[in-house]
């Protein structure tokens, strides 16, 4: 699950604390920079079992709702909803439910948030319309929770705000894990039951090897990708731009010089869509132009044995 949009993102992170932290220990610093990785990962989990959350928040009122009907002499309550065959699925998955055999924090600590998103869900019209169409299978029910993921719970600053109070580890990450979440959603099969695999914490031990090897190529070689920077900004003072500008532009130089088979345009564009996140709102045409300006010149003397593609179409990683 961990992919380079997040290994990017928390690097930017931590290179810029390093350098805030009196203590320069780059053993510490990587250590800290695979936990934050790792709580990337707690989160993707974190927000599967919302959905599961919700499903028993769902049949604890239709277990209510039941008994006054049944006191009232009134119609039975819709069952649809609560017994999902998805969200049933999920519940009983067996690496979420291991995964949350370790965790000190669940859902159960905020029932009434829980409570208030059902009650969100309970009046869209996704759910009425769910509730009252005679589609009753699988494919319709994990459908029904891609849209409610996507339309309640993936832009949600309720949620959003409680997050971030649980882990400032996550103030960042949930854009990104969202997207693994709905992918989960959609690769869910019926047949698999409990055994359905979720998404692996890395797709493979190269994606740790670039996380680790980017961020010591980063700090190892600051002084040499910074004297670059200078010698790229003649027509600028350097040391008046923004410190998260130098970060980024160090970390982009350092990927371009430490991994061959990734393209400079992906490598340029990607950082700056990030510096315009994380830092000035002027900050992405200028990281722009100097990393191209450093490319050219590192392909020229030889240091740097790529092509540089066009800009306009980069291809992907």
């Amino acid at each position: 699950m961990i992919n380079r949009e997040i290994i990017r993102i928390k690097i930017v992170q931590l290179t810029y604390a390093y350098y805030q932290n009196g203590n320069k220990n780059i053993d510490t610093a990587e250590k800290e920079l695979f936990f934050s990785l790792s709580k990337a990962y707690d989160l993707y989990n974190y927000m599967l079992m919302l959905i599961v959350a919700i499903t028993k928040e769902a049949r604890r009122r239709l277990e209510i709702a039941q008994g006054k009907a049944k006191r009232e002499g009134t119609a039975e309550p819709s069952q649809k909803f609560a017994f999902n065959r998805f969200a049933l699925q999920l519940e009983n998955n067996k690496q979420l439910l291991e995964f949350a055999e370790t965790q000190k924090r669940s859902w159960n600590d905020t029932p009434e948030f829980v409570g208030k998103l059902f009650e969100l869900i309970e009046k869209s019209q996704i759910y009425q319309e769910y509730i009252k169409s005679a589609d009753d299978d699988y494919a319709t029910d994990r459908e029904l929770w891609r849209r409610i993921y996507r339309t309640l719970i993936q832009d949600n600053d309720d949620l959003d705000a409680l997050l971030e109070e649980q882990s400032l580890y996550w103030n960042d990450d949930k854009d990104v894990v969202d997207t693994f979440v709905l992918k989960t959603i959609k690769r869910f099969d019926e047949k698999n039951g409990p055994k359905q695999e979720l998404l692996p914490e890395y797709d493979s031990e190269e994606e740790r090897d670039y996380a680790r090897k980017l961020f010591r190529a980063t700090i190892l070689n600051a002084d040499e990708y910074q004297h670059m920077m200078s010698e790229s900004s003649r027509n600028w003072d350097f040391s008046r731009l923004a410190y998260m500008d130098v970060i980024i532009m160090q970390i982009a130089i350092a990927e371009m010089l430490t991994f061959p088979s990734i393209p400079v345009s992906v490598t340029i564009n990607e950082y700056v869509e990030l510096a315009k996140f994380y830092s000035t709102p002027r900050s992405g045409s200028y990281i722009n132009g100097m990393l191209d300006t450093i490319a050219h010149h590192l392909v020229r003397t030889g240091r740097l044995l790529k092509s540089i593609e066009d800009r306009n179409a980069a291809p992907q990683e």
